[in-house]
């Protein structure tokens, strides 16, 4: 097969999230990141996710590794997916604010870019703090002036049988549907980051698939 590329800008994407970011409950292979990753590399070739999840992450704990990852790794945008074990939790609505927003400071200081995910909790801890921290994401990107990814799962999340029996994760029958979320909003980033797809001659169109 013969195809014809671009060149694109280095797209190299630091994940920093939590256990719905780390394949928990299943196989690493088996989690929506590496699908993510097989299907835009086919349309980015520069693309690449370095995937630092890890399950009970916080958001102080990610902020205290962020100086580290960034030192060891060169990236192009840090992607931020933390906060719900901090709002399961209960954790004072500042701090996490001002823990996510320490994380997009020093990535701007060093010139990356920003993805700040949407998070959204159960109402277990009232009404009134599950809308606080609802309502902290977009606040927070819109202050700081970085993108922000809607909630991932949330077209799963309602489904029982797509999610695993803590309820709280989608199970790997979901991968590939939290997967094509994930692909449609970079489709869209990228787009506007003004990063070409690959074009080319009989190259066949991606299918969305497990490992």
């Amino acid at each position: 097969m013969f195809s014809l590329a671009i060149p694109a800008r280095a797209a190299t994407v630091l994940l920093l999230g939590d256990s719905l970011s780390a394949s928990y409950g299943m196989q690493a292979s088996k989690g929506w990141v590496p699908i993510v990753q097989r299907q835009l590399s086919q349309r980015y070739p520069a693309f690449k996710i370095l995937n630092f999840s890890a399950s009970g992450e916080t958001t102080g704990g990610g902020k205290a590794r962020l100086t580290r990852l960034l030192t060891k790794n060169k990236v192009d945008v840090l992607w931020i997916e933390l906060g719900g074990n901090d709002g399961l939790r209960g954790y004072p609505i500042n701090t996490i604010r001002n823990n996510l927003g320490a994380m997009i400071d020093l990535a701007h200081q060093q010139g990356i870019k920003v993805i700040l995910t949407q998070v959204e909790i159960p109402p277990s801890m009232g009404k009134r703090y599950t809308a606080m921290f609802s309502q902290l994401f977009e606040k927070l990107a819109n202050e700081k002036n970085v993108a922000l990814m809607p909630f991932f799962i949330s077209e799963v999340a309602l489904n029982p049988e797509l999610m695993q029996k803590d309820g709280i994760h989608p199970n790997e029958a979901a991968q590939p549907m939290v997967a094509k979320t994930v692909i449609e909003y970079f489709d869209g980033y990228f787009q506007k980051q003004q990063i070409p797809k690959i074009i080319g001659i009989a190259v066949k169109p991606s299918r969305l698939e497990s490992p």
